[in-house]
């Protein structure tokens, strides 16, 4: 099967605009939740998962946090321009770019970019009672964003600081509103961590701190990774072909804990389609590592997993992962993926599946009906039918193949 020639348009149904959630429900796990069992269709809600779930369950998180990513600037003659920093360009290191006191650079989409010719941006605000002039000053103009340079005239505070004080949620585009005080807390999960993300894994919004407490008590096991979600997340499939497509790149990091887990207890059940790219990548790193590729960078590009042997258990390919980590006495691993999973893809690592519900011709739908092969479509008439809520604050779905 050549996955390279599948025609977006087999992947497309009717989402109407009242069916796309605005705002989350008041109770995250009072959303409903569509359980897909081998072919057979029902929902409870998300609060039931506990009941859902087997003790054989690892349930693995991305415990990425959501950066408040969108910072408003003025030009000296008074008009705004918006800034969206996308990932960190110098230092290329999230933890390290957020304890700068002073500079750092970022891959930016500059909104009402066509107004900013000519000389630097500033924002003046205040931190904790001290007055901070923030500037931007634009580097580099690539194809899809722009590299700037943000300055700040208090050494004293982080640009952790400067985003959390002063900067806007990165809430999706299609919800068509202003970003409120509540998306603050509410576009997060319960167990986000690690600071970089400008979209949130929507699938965990539906836990709770009680919930989560309530997997424990029943003996479900929890493993944690970090995939820092990008605004590619939302790019739009526009070309008739998938094969024309460009997928985006994501950053991910796992620990030595989680290779361990995952060689231990077989049975994954994914917390969003995140998780799902960052553990099919890590099989197919196995299988480098065993082919012998030169890995002095981790990268898993767009359509290298179709053509790479799958040669092993996944078990074994997660082995050579945890032996090089020991042969190297490393502790982690940080990678990049631009994997796209296309229906044709074998699952490796991934037996179910936690996730809201996407939009039409797009490369998270792609994944689903990759996932559950042509049964996506009864799934999704079902949601229609049933009144379930769509996409970032909508309901939710488990999904067993």
């Amino acid at each position: 099967m050549n996955v390279t020639n599948l025609n977006i348009e087999d992947y497309n149904y009717i989402l109407q605009n009242e069916r796309i959630a605005k705002y989350p429900l008041k109770n995250r796990d009072n959303s409903k939740l569509l359980i897909y069992d081998s072919g057979k269709i029902n929902q409870q809600y998300f609060y039931n998962l506990p009941e859902i779930l087997t003790k054989n369950d690892l349930l693995v998180f991305n415990t990425a946090k959501v950066i408040q990513a969108r910072l408003l600037f003025r030009k000296e003659t008074g008009a705004k321009i918006e800034i969206f920093c996308l990932e960190p360009y110098e230092p290329a290191d999230y933890e390290q770019v957020f304890q700068e006191t002073e500079s750092c650079k970022w891959k930016c989409v500059v909104g009402n970019s066509k107004k900013w010719k000519t000389g630097n941006l500033f924002s003046e605000f205040s931190i904790n009672n001290k007055n901070i002039r923030l500037t931007a000053k634009r580097i580099d103009i690539k194809e899809n964003y722009q590299i700037i340079e943000f300055i700040w005239d208090n050494p004293i505070v982080s640009f952790a600081e400067i985003l959390e004080n002063t900067g806007k949620t990165p809430i999706p585009p299609y919800l068509k509103r202003a970003s409120e005080e509540s998306d603050k807390n509410r576009y997060q999960t319960v167990y986000s961590k690690q600071k970089g993300s400008v979209a949130a894994p929507t699938a965990g919004l539906h836990f709770t701190k009680e919930l989560i407490s309530k997997l424990d008590k029943k003996g479900i096991e929890r493993a944690e990774l970090i995939l820092h979600v990008g605004a590619g997340t939302f790019k739009p499939v526009k070309s008739k072909y998938i094969s024309e497509h460009e997928m985006h790149t994501e950053h991910f990091r796992i620990n030595k804990s989680l290779i361990e887990q995952l060689i231990k207890n077989e049975n994954i059940t994914a917390v969003g389609t995140t998780s799902v790219r960052t553990l099919e990548s890590l099989y197919w790193l196995g299988i480098k590592l065993f082919e012998n590729f030169s890995l002095k960078k981790f990268h898993i590009s767009q359509w290298e997993v179709y053509e790479l042997p799958d040669i092993l258990k996944p078990k074994d390919s997660l082995s050579l992962l945890l032996k090089y980590m020991n042969d190297n006495n490393i502790s982690y691993i940080e990678a990049t993926t631009q994997i796209m999973i296309v229906p044709g893809y074998k699952f490796k690592i991934v037996k179910k599946l936690i996730t809201n519900f996407h939009q039409p011709k797009s490369t998270l739908l792609l994944l689903i009906a990759a996932f559950i092969g042509e049964k996506w479509k009864n799934v999704y008439e079902y949601a229609l039918k049933n009144n379930f809520r769509f996409l970032s604050y909508g309901d939710s779905s488990i999904l067993i193949p």
